[in-house]
């Protein structure tokens, strides 16, 4: 991608099929159900085994059934400790350390459950506003906010 256009979102379709094209996704686990846990996991400070399948579930069901399978104690401590950290790279790496939880994964759990707003990474939501999702994820998540941009 040209270095020039890296940042200048354009949307690949009209804005009126928005609403169509979300209504081809069905989701097990509806988003106000992981919106209603983000009070207590916020409160507390950490997922537990349980809270993290449900939002990894939302996000993709065919990783969760992997993630289910850490330790429990592990993402108590691992969801802690990125929920708490202060450095960006403190936030977001340590989850990838959950078995099969990639940044996108970690995205998820970081913008439902920190208290700063996060981006969920997803590629085909790159796709759709013509931006390339990075081959890999380098450390950089502070210039994914800039996809959230007026469709008007």
């Amino acid at each position: 991608m040209n270095e020039s256009n890296e940042h200048k979102p354009r949307l690949r379709f009209n804005k009126n099929r928005i609403q169509e094209l979300a209504e081809r996704y069905d989701y097990a686990i509806s988003e106000e159900e992981i919106i209603g846990l983000i009070p207590y996991v916020q409160k507390k400070g950490y997922l537990d085994k349980k809270e993290l399948y449900k939002a990894v579930y939302w996000k993709s069901p065919r990783i969760a059934a992997h993630v289910k399978r850490n330790d429990y104690e592990f993402v108590l401590e691992i969801t802690s400790f990125a929920l708490n950290a202060k450095s960006e790279k403190s936030r977001i790496e340590p989850l990838t350390l959950l078995k099969r939880a990639s940044w996108p994964v970690a995205s998820v759990v970081l913008h439902f459950f920190h208290k700063d707003p996060y981006p969920i990474i997803d590629f085909r939501a790159l796709w759709s506003i013509s931006l390339e999702p990075p081959s890999f994820y380098n450390g950089m998540f502070l210039p994914l906010p800039l996809i959230l941009f007026p469709l008007n």
